[in-house]
């Protein structure tokens, strides 16, 4: 199989990557090496998850293949997104909503914790479901909106912890390792589900063409294990960093 690259995509990140640093430039800000880093980072592992052989093994024999995709969406993106965009470029693109008081309002109550969790929860579990994820996987439109909403809600959950904005903020640091706590039980509960399925839950993948040695049944459950592993690991590496900058605060204060 060929690794296919999709020019969309990276014509995408180069634009974002062009807009990002020309917008620190115009702001006569310093760019700062260690934000500039994480938003590249963000921008290198998207495209990893939509391109090469991550993304023609998900859209055509892998199940597998396609949780690690999702997990870079979930858990890799949006979070290196938000560390690596400065305050000023998050408030700036946040304006037009926040002049508003009906949109300002809606803003505030979905990146509060419970909503934004909800959220993400609702569509982690919603995608999972055989029948909108068997859609996703014949209907190239529904496979974007299916990604849109995996990297908007991620985006939105991990808004409490990683936010940039002023007018937004994320939670005190003591709140952010309580929602820490909670964070990965979504995608760790969908994962039990998919790893514990006595029978292949996905018509699209049971009835692929065989590209390893493993069975649909064995693929689907390699898949769960790949995405319960990260559900926890990566909260606990953000709770470590989250720790680490409230102790420094801490001693600045």
């Amino acid at each position: 199989m060929t690794a296919g690259i999709h020019l969309d995509v990276v014509i995408g990140a180069a634009a974002a990557a062009g807009v990002y640093f020309a917008a620190w430039r115009a702001a006569g800000e310093r760019i700062r090496p260690a934000r500039a880093g994480a938003f590249v980072g963000a921008l290198v592992a998207l495209l990893v998850a939509l391109n090469g052989p991550v993304h023609d093994l998900a859209e055509s024999a892998l199940f597998s293949a396609h949780m690690v995709q999702h997990l870079l969406l979930t858990l890799v993106v949006p979070p290196l997104l938000l560390a690596g965009t400065p305050a000023f470029m998050v408030d700036a693109l946040l304006a037009p909503l926040l002049a508003r008081s009906a949109s300002r309002a809606a803003l505030r109550t979905l990146t509060r914790p419970v909503p934004a969790l909800g959220i993400y929860a609702v569509v982690l579990f919603v995608w999972h479901l055989p029948g909108p994820y068997d859609a996703a996987l014949r209907s190239h439109a529904v496979h974007i909106a299916e990604h849109a909403c995996l990297v908007g809600a991620a985006l939105v959950a991990w808004w409490p912890v990683a936010s940039p904005s002023r007018r937004l903020p994320p939670m005190p640091y003591a709140a952010r390792i309580l929602y820490l706590f909670v964070f990965g039980i979504p995608m760790t509960i969908v994962a039990a589900l998919i790893t514990g399925a006595e029978q292949s839950l996905y018509t699209f993948y049971a009835t692929a063409p065989r590209v390893s040695a493993l069975t649909p049944l064995a693929d689907q459950r390699l898949g769960g294990v790949l995405m319960w592993v990260p559900a926890g690991l990566v909260p606990l590496l953000a709770f470590t960093a989250v720790f680490f900058r409230w102790v420094a605060s801490e001693a600045e204060d």
